[in-house]
């Protein structure tokens, strides 16, 4: 019986019948406005900027340590094994199912809960400072901003690929226009008021410690676009020039902005959760308005317009962060579900659209109960609300990682005479440094500070007081233990997938 499969492994009937309905939409550009979208967040540019000047510093130094050799690497996995559910497949291909599904739970968990959580608690920031005068939404008003950003970004990944795939581009380029505009400002209000100054460069352990976490989170996702690796024309060639690409228009996207925050902005200004709003409007002064003695900006003409503009942008950016990690983790969900990791009932592509419809409302829902919880645990503390769901989103994602870098090292044992159209230089020592690097960010997210001074002043998350160390602890592992928990319970419930599985194969001998 010929497949689709484009590796030998043993296939479900449901693999099938799904991979049946996937078309090809997803072409060069396509793949590189993509990873521009899913690896530039503007909602964690303040977060870095918090910590001072070092901060750049750490940007630059973990772009060449970290994020370009995983670049490299997965450029190799997404040129040798294009397979549709691209993480899933690699790791579930290298230490089987069961591990495959775990870590695919990690990581696809982490995209409702990041939505839910700093996406739109980030573009209620942005409502209110931009259109509500910098005053606390009413709470009526404050869900149903939520609601609408969320249900926006899954409508969006529902819709097909032919279609779906231009809100990236649009994602790309609102970036493009924001940034842009944003730095040619900051040049401006530094030639007429100076340049601020953001203190000192030097890299320190501490300042490691602190931003090794956020500056991680900013840097994963290339795989993403293998997660429709049999949607793509021709990945062999395209991934790769996507991925190069991306790489430099991403460190120069994070890395001009940040300089523009810590060179206009004094550090006390800056918080993990406002900051580059906080920036934006301060900057766009020049065109109109005045910033007050107490360091607060009012916008005025211009000033106003043009702010209101890049706040709107600033939406359209989270929403397509948003709505690209979606389109990408869900397939990656619905494809092990339907390979026996998973409920079969989850592993269904839509034939009329082309996408896993059922797991992209799954993911609205998970997000709408995340934003409700949130909301109502932190009692509407929205810098301790963004700080919590921030830490356990990160944590989950970087974990997912730790399976699916050493995937590399054991496919080029088990799948030696597979084509690779590239291949990884230096593969041992840079996948070790990949693995300690995420393996310390972990830890530091789940307990900041730990072996400098956990749940220090300067490690200590906005809104969290001393005395709750322990608190935000079990807040940072609880969440993650139970997504092993239920990653587990997802394998357990894929077995009759498993066993139609076993008997395909063995009628084919």
């Amino acid at each position: 019986m010929s497949t689709s499969t484009l590796v030998p492994y043993d296939v479900t009937e449901a693999e099938l019948v799904e991979k049946a309905k996937l078309k090809k939409h997803f072409g060069r550009f396509d793949i590189l406005f993509f990873l521009v979208c899913t690896i530039v967040g503007v909602d964690t540019i303040g977060a870095v900027a918090s910590y001072g000047a070092e901060a750049f510093t750490w940007l630059i130094v973990l772009s060449l340590v970290f994020f370009i050799p995983s670049a490299l690497l997965f450029a190799e996995l997404g040129t040798a094994f294009p397979e549709e559910g691209g993480p899933y497949v690699w790791t579930r291909l290298a230490f089987g199912r069961l591990a495959g599904a775990v870590n695919n739970f990690l990581y696809w968990v982490t995209n409702p809960v990041w939505i839910g959580g700093t996406l739109a608690i980030s573009c209620i920031c942005a409502v209110q400072v931009f259109f509500n005068n910098g005053n606390p939404l009413p709470t009526v008003v404050w869900y149903i901003v939520a609601l609408v950003f969320i249900w926006t970004s899954i409508v969006a990944a529902i819709t097909s690929f032919a279609v779906g795939k231009w809100l990236p581009t649009a994602g790309a380029y609102a970036r493009f226009l924001l940034l842009g505009l944003f730095t040619i400002s900051v040049v401006i209000y530094a030639t007429k008021h100076g340049w601020h100054g953001a203190g000192s460069y030097a890299p320190t352990a501490g300042g490691f410690v602190a931003l090794v976490g956020v500056l991680l989170f900013n840097f994963v996702g290339f795989e993403l676009p293998n997660s429709a690796g049999e949607e793509m024309t021709n990945p062999q060639r395209d991934v790769p020039f996507g991925i190069a690409r991306s790489t430099v228009a991403s460190v120069v996207l994070y890395a001009v902005p940040v300089l523009g925050i810590l060179l206009v902005l004094p550090t006390s200004a800056i918080t993990n959760f406002s900051g580059f709003v906080s920036a934006i409007q301060q900057v766009f002064t020049v065109y109109g308005g005045h910033v007050g003695a107490n360091g607060a900006a009012t916008l005025s003409g211009a000033g106003l317009v043009l702010g209101d503009g890049c706040a709107l942008l600033f939406i359209i950016c989270l929403i397509t962060s948003g709505a690209t990690w979606i389109m990408g983790s869900d397939r990656a969900l619905a494809v092990s579900c339907y390979d026996g990791a998973g409920p079969r009932t989850l592993g269904v592509i839509n034939a009329r659209f082309g996408t896993p419809v059922r797991v992209n409302v799954f993911s609205g829902v998970v997000a709408t109960i995340v934003v409700i919880l949130a909301q109502q645990i932190t009692s509407g503390n929205a810098a301790k609300y963004f700080d919590a769901v921030l830490g356990v989103t990160i944590s989950t994602t970087l974990i997912s990682y730790l399976l699916i870098y050493p995937a590399l090292w054991k496919l080029r044992r088990s799948h030696p005479d597979t084509p690779r159209p590239f291949k990884m230089p230096a593969y041992r020592p840079l996948t070790v440094v990949l693995m300690v690097l995420v393996a310390l960010a972990t830890v530091q997210l789940i307990a900041p500070g730990l072996g400098y001074h956990w749940f220090g002043d300067d490690f200590r998350p906005d809104g969290w007081g001393a005395g709750e160390r322990l608190t935000f602890l079990w807040t940072e592992l609880l969440p993650v233990l139970c997504f092993v928990v239920i990653g587990v319970f997802f394998w357990w419930r894929g077995k009759r997938t498993r066993e139609q599985a076993a008997r395909l194969g063995a009628e084919e001998m």
